[in-house]
């Protein structure tokens, strides 16, 4: 039996961008989105498989008109909610309906100083982005700012980090970004020194007033391991996706993935306009590439590595868009090299 905690949810796909990196290839919202209703009926179904945190992504959240409703039906069950937001159409009238429905926290993507982060979205998104973490700090309203690292903006991690500490944040995630989406249409290389990244996080991680880490398709098991994914406990050890084992993916028009971020119908697992998410969730023959998984599975240096069964290849999503191989991490920093 497997137990559902954590659930990233695209409501939208509408967005007021198209990022040359964007993995969604958002802009338009799809044809036929969840209505309210059924998006009711998914957070009362979420609530009930006993899912204690959702992340709700975009597109952008805040461009979907009923998002405050959405937010508080989950809530309302107790549901933990962290909003991703790229800050652009971000105003002040915004943090009393925040207040209102209870949201955990807020992460603002901020990509690199400002002629960086302006150049892969568009002018003044930088400074908007700025203004909505200065606007939701002094708000107190918890928020936290995730970088999205290619082989130019990782270039500028001093830089924003100086930047970074002129603000009241709670973290500062730090994610690859994936050959998927607009990031393989627009040619960007993604490609960067993994171990260089976690140089630079375990070099400052300590020195700063918020949580410094990497995501899980960073890594794996280099030294400082168990503090390098913003707990300091030094125990916060990767433990191989999560993607159908605790945590799922759903997308605006109701589509389950183990991660939403294997962005390929391949890994759709079903539909809610189908069936319902329980009837997903526990069917055993689901998410096949996580739950059946043995370390045989496991394919070139990952196969050879003796931490491989532990990690079971990193990232599935990041692995399948940089090569096609799921249990095979193609820039392991670690433990493959031993």
């Amino acid at each position: 039996m497997y137990h559902l905690r954590m659930c990233v949810w695209e409501i939208t796909l509408a967005c007021c961008f198209s990022c040359k990196y964007c993995g969604s290839r958002a802009g338009r919202a799809r044809e036929g989105e969840l209505t309210t209703e059924e998006c009711f009926r998914v957070a009362d179904e979420l609530a009930e498989l006993g899912c204690r945190r959702v992340s709700m992504i975009g597109g952008e959240v805040f461009m979907r008109r009923d998002w405050k409703e959405i937010v508080s039906r989950l809530t309302g069950h107790g549901v933990k909610v962290n909003i991703i937001t790229n800050g652009f159409i971000f105003r002040e009238s915004l943090i009393n309906d925040l207040r209102e429905t209870g949201v955990e926290s807020i992460s603002v993507s901020l990509d690199g100083p400002r002629e960086v982060h302006d150049r892969y979205r568009q002018e003044g998104s930088f400074d908007r982005a700025i203004n909505a973490i200065r606007s939701l700090s002094e708000a107190a309203i918890p928020v936290s700012v995730i970088s999205t690292l290619n082989s130019e903006n990782v270039k500028t991690l001093p830089e924003m980090l100086s930047v970074l500490r002129g603000y009241n944040i709670y973290a500062w995630q730090l994610q690859a970004c994936s050959p998927m989406g607009n990031a393989a249409e627009s040619g960007i290389d993604y490609r960067f020194d993994m171990q260089e990244v976690i140089d630079f996080v375990r070099a400052n991680m300590y020195s700063v007033p918020f949580a410094l880490g990497v995501a899980d398709n960073i890594g794996y098991f280099t030294e400082g391991e168990g503090s390098i994914r913003g707990n300091l406990s030094g125990i916060a050890y990767y433990r191989g996706c999560s993607a159908g084992i605790r945590s799922i993916g759903i997308d605006s028009v109701g589509n389950v993935r183990g991660c939403e971020s294997m962005y390929d119908e391949r890994f759709n697992e079903g539909n809610l306009r189908n069936e319902s998410l329980r009837s997903i969730w526990e069917d055993p023959e689901r998410f096949a590439y996580n739950r059946k998984f043995t370390k045989d599975l496991l394919t070139g240096p990952c196969a050879e590595c003796e931490l491989g069964e532990y990690c079971g290849g990193g990232c599935r999503s990041y692995n399948w868009f940089v090569h096609g191989k799921l249990h095979e991490s193609p820039f392991c920093a670690g433990g493959a090299k031993k």
